[in-house]
This record gives structure tokens, sequence and C-alpha cells, in this order.
């Protein structure tokens, strides 16, 4: 596909991330504290807390690597879709309101490693310690990712060497990370979010028709691979194993533990507002994957028709039917679609990750009695630091934005989300299966990745879900029962919810 030399698009471009960078100004003026920069004071409505969490949830794989995949494979993808859709649902129907009011209740816990603390008692800080210890490392892989995506947007759109393209989108997402915190990423998401979604409709209509309706979109298809065709077989026209079928749908495990999103659902302004976000955030989901799928058979049967059915890189394939259907400005904004879903994920894993160093490590370990001021300092001298370890990272141009982004996924959904989820239900667990959880579940995806052949090919998300979850229970039944301080807060917690509409003290935060 060749450079897009056009000024109608570089046009388009920079006006889109002036208006970005304008938001991450106005955040700017309006945060004051620590809990302001990484948590927004709790004040964001179901519009911008669903489309927030979704944006930063979805990246660059949205446009790029769901795509890629329907250009591959086929109908295959959908139980990928289906199962990050069924995801989406169960986590904000079972841990958004929750987790409101608990990391409200826990001594206004700010972040995930640090609403474990609170919860389960961690006077010696080793809990939160290695909880923020693996939000670093998995978010390496996350924001790399995205950055790696960045770089191929780039590179294909304005021709420029694929390393000065990942400088470049790196900068594009620190700056404005670094002045708003929470309230610029989640503001500029609810932009994104909808940018997403508009072009995810917008692009697979055209295409379609530019193949001349769904009858010979099918046909054509069916010429190219009639596997692509049907949900039982790969595109080889070997039938998915079970391990294959369990390992795509598994995606979905991983909403439970992403603190990304997590931290979407203690922003959110009160827990009578979750309902409504779970409607919007599903809705969105739905319709954004569905079009992303899509976009890859419509590229498909038009590669067939016109490029002899040849593509270099899959993952293009958005941005080559916008190339080739699309007036220029038009196919600016459709272009500027993926800088939205890359920037709205890669800012809100910088956010969390330095909100692991500032928070976490800095004020707990580190320097106790710091200022407001300084946390913030803090947070944004880490978002710079983690920014340029992700930006070398990204520099293999060979890396897949879904490799990274699956490595991330399954080392988050297998360390925090059975803690997390059984942290908001379970009495029983202690401080000892907190531990137990985060360690075993981490440590599996990392050991899971290296081993190949036979039950090794499953994804590793799944074993590491269940060894953690076992860990955990376990663990707290050997041990100690959680003292009784612990399972008061935890009465308290549950009371709240029962007998309040919102589950938690909505007017004494926001």
């Amino acid at each position: 596909m060749p450079a897009l030399d056009n000024n109608a698009v570089i046009a388009t471009f920079l006006l889109y991330l002036a208006l970005m960078l304008g938001i991450g100004v106005w955040a700017y003026r309006s945060t004051k504290s620590s809990s302001g920069y990484f948590l927004g004071g709790r004040t964001l409505g179901p519009w911008p807390a669903a489309l927030s969490a979704g944006a930063s949830d979805m990246s660059g794989w949205l446009l790029l690597g769901l795509p890629g995949l329907a250009f591959t494979s086929g109908l295959e993808s959908l139980w990928l879709a289906g199962g990050l859709l069924l995801g989406t649902w169960l986590n904000w129907l079972l841990v958004a309101r929750r987790l409101r009011a608990y990391t409200y209740a826990a001594d206004d816990a700010l972040t995930i490693p640090e609403f474990f603390a609170n919860r389960f008692g961690d006077p010696r800080h080793i809990l939160q310690a290695v909880a923020a210890f693996f939000v670093l490392l998995f978010f390496l892989f996350y924001t790399s990712s995205g950055l790696v995506a960045a770089g191929k947007l780039f590179e294909t759109v304005f021709g420029l060497d694929y390393a000065l393209a990942v400088i470049i989108g790196t900068l594009f997402v620190v700056s404005y990370t670094l002045f708003g915190g929470f309230l610029a990423v989640s503001w500029t998401d609810l932009v994104q979010g909808l940018l997403m979604a508009a072009a995810l409709l917008l692009v697979p209509v055209i295409a379609i028709n530019a193949d001349g309706g769904f009858g010979p979109l099918v046909s054509t298809l069916h010429e190219r691979n009639p596997e692509l065709l049907t949900l039982w077989r790969d595109n080889t026209g070997e039938t998915l194993s079970l391990i294959a079928i369990v390992s795509l749908a598994a995606w979905g495990l991983g909403y439970f533990g992403q603190p990304h999103i997590l931290a979407r659902f203690a922003g959110i302004r009160s827990g009578a507002d979750v309902p409504a976000a779970r409607r919007i955030a599903v809705s969105w989901t739905a319709l954004s994957m569905g079009g992303a799928v899509l976009v890859g058979l419509a590229g498909a049967a038009w590669i067939q028709t016109n490029a002899g059915g040849e593509l270099a890189d899959a993952e293009t394939i958005f941005m080559v039917l916008v190339n080739a259907l699309f007036h220029p400005v038009i196919a600016g904004v459709l272009l500027a679609a993926i800088l939205a879903a890359i920037m709205s994920t890669a800012d809100s894993q910088l956010l969390v990750s330095s909100s692991a160093l500032a928070e976490d490590f800095y004020r707990k370990l580190l320097r106790p009695g710091a200022s407001q001021w300084e946390i913030v300092a803090v947070g944004r001298l880490a978002v710079v630091l983690l920014a340029v370890i992700a930006l070398l990272l990204a520099f293999d141009p060979d890396s897949t934005v879904l490799g990274l982004v699956s490595y991330a996924w399954a080392g988050f959904g297998a360390a925090f989300g059975p803690v997390l989820v059984l942290s908001l239900y379970w009495r029983r667990m202690n401080w000892a299966g907190t531990l137990a959880g985060v360690i075993v579940g981490g440590v599996t995806i990392v050991v899971w990745k290296q081993l190949s052949g036979g039950l090794f090919e499953l994804y590793e998300i799944v074993p590491g879900v269940i060894f953690a979850t076992c860990a955990i229970v376990v663990a707290s039944l050997l041990t100690a029962a959680p003292t009784p301080a612990v399972r008061s807060g935890f009465d308290r917690f549950r009371a709240e919810l029962t007998t309040t509409p919102t589950g938690e003290r909505a007017s004494t935060v926001s």
C-alpha cells in the first residue's frame, strides 16, 4: 500500500491531535491531587465511564489485530469476539458496582494493588509491591503493542521509517497523559471511542458495497477459501479442536483483571450509574467487534478481486480499504480512528503503570509522607520512564499487535482476575490467599508461554485462572482466618450494597 502523500490527510491528523491535546490541557488545570490524577476524583458519568472502559480495553488491535484475524481465519474469529463480548457484560455486571463501592470503602484506594493491601491488611506492603510488580511487567508488553500499532499506522500511511513512526506515536500518547492524567485519558477516550465505533460501522458498509453487496461478498470469500465461512474449521480445513475454541473464547476471562478497565469502575461517579454504563459499554463492544470482523471479511473479498488475493501484512487491511475506497479527507478521519484506538489504550496503561510506581512503590515504600504534589510529579515522571522502556520493546518491526496483547491480557487476567472477583464476594479470603493467587496466576502465564505442544497449545489464561483460583482457596483455608477488622470491613461493605441504591457514599466523593 503506498503512503498517503496528501495534505488533507495530514491536516486531519493534526486537527485531531490538537483536539486531544486541548482536552489534556483542560484536564491539567482540573487536576490538583493524586486522587484527581489517578482516578479523576471519582466523577465519571455513564457515557465517559463506559466508552473510556471500552476504548482503553480494545486498543489498536480492534482496528488492526481483529480485522487481521478475520482476514486470515474468517468466521473462526467470532469465537474470540463472542468471548470478549460475554466477558465485557459479566465484568460490568459482577464487578463494576462492587469495586466502585469497595475501593472507596477501603480507605479510598486509588490502585488495584492498594485496594488489595487495604482490603486484607498489608502492614509490610509485600502484597502491594508484588501486585504492582506484575502491573508493571505485563503493562510494558501491553503498551508496546500500542506503540507497534502506531508504528504500523505511520509507516503505512505516511511512508515513515518504522522506528521514527514508533517514536512519533509515543510522543503523542505521552504528551496528554503527562498533562491531564485520568480526566484527560477518560474524556479523550469518550471522543476516541465514538470515532472508533463510527469507523468500524462505516468502513465495512462501504467495503461490502464495493464488493457488490452481501451476496457477491459471500461468493468471493467462498472462491478465495470456503473455510473462511465456517465456525467449526480453520482456514486449512482442519476441524477446530476443543483447545482451539476454548483458547479463543477464553479471552473473555481476561476482563476481570485488567487494571486500566477496573480503574474506570473505581472512578465512576456513583453505583447508580453502573446499569446505564453497562448497557452503553456492551452495545459499543458488540457494534465495534462486529464491525471489525466485517472489515476483515470484506477486506479479504476486496483483496481477492482487486489485488490478486495477496496482502503482505493482514493487520493493515483496515488501512488498505480506507486508502482505496475513501476521499482523502474522509480517509484522514478514519485513519485517525486507528490512532484513537492506540492512544486510548496506551495512555490508560501508562497512567495505571505510573500510579503503581507513584502510589504502590514510592509513597508506600520510599516516601510515606510525600505530599500530593510530589506524588503527582512522580507519577508524571513515571509516565515518561515507562514510555521509554515500552518504546524500546516496540522497536522490533516483526512484532504483531495481537501477539503482544494476548500475552499481557492473559497476564492480568490470571494474576488479578480471580483475586479481584473473590475479594468482592468471599468473606473467608485472606492476605495469604491473595498473595498466593497473584503470584501463581502471574507465574503460570510466564511459564506456560514458554511451553509448546499438546495441552500447552491452550491459551495460557485458562490454566492461569484455574491455578490462581485454586491457590487462593487452598492458601486461604490453610492459613489463619481473616482478622476481625478485615471481616468487619467486608461485612460493612456488603451491608452498604444491600441497603443503599448506590453502594457507596457518593456525596462525599464527588
